[in-house]
């Protein structure tokens, strides 16, 4: 079982900067592919980024490519979301999420290739 914390959510403005941690349980965390996903309201869960077990690899959705960073410390089992030049379109609850199968990168997008899911932390962004 492992347990997904995360944490770094409030309300900002846009062009604001924010970071998001998930802090993961479990004693081998650097074998888990991660994942951060966004949900807004009444729009479906959407793929943001995600960053191979390493960290040597990294995917973006199109819609934060160049704003955003996805980051991992595998020595604090916790995985990263830097968010810069935030927009109010960006505005959702951000989750992050574990793959613990050692799935290939290019399904990494995909939600339902994740085993675990946190609670979620809320991203709001006033224009």
């Amino acid at each position: 079982q492992v347990q997904l914390v995360e944490s770094g959510g409030g309300l900002v403005q846009a062009g604001d900067s924010l970071r998001l941690s998930c802090a993961a349980s479990g004693r081998t965390f650097s074998s888990y592919n991660m994942g951060w996903f966004r949900q807004a309201p009444g729009k479906e869960r959407e793929f943001v980024a995600a960053i191979s077990a390493s960290g040597g690899w990294t995917n973006y959705a199109d819609s934060v490519k160049g704003r955003f960073a996805i980051s991992r410390d595998n020595a604090k089992n916790t995985v990263y979301l830097q968010m810069n030049s935030l927009k109010p379109e960006d505005t959702a609850v951000y989750s992050c999420a574990a793959d613990m199968d050692g799935s290939s990168r290019f399904v990494l997008g995909k939600i339902g290739i994740y085993d675990f899911w946190g609670q979620g932390t809320q991203v709001t962004v006033s224009s």
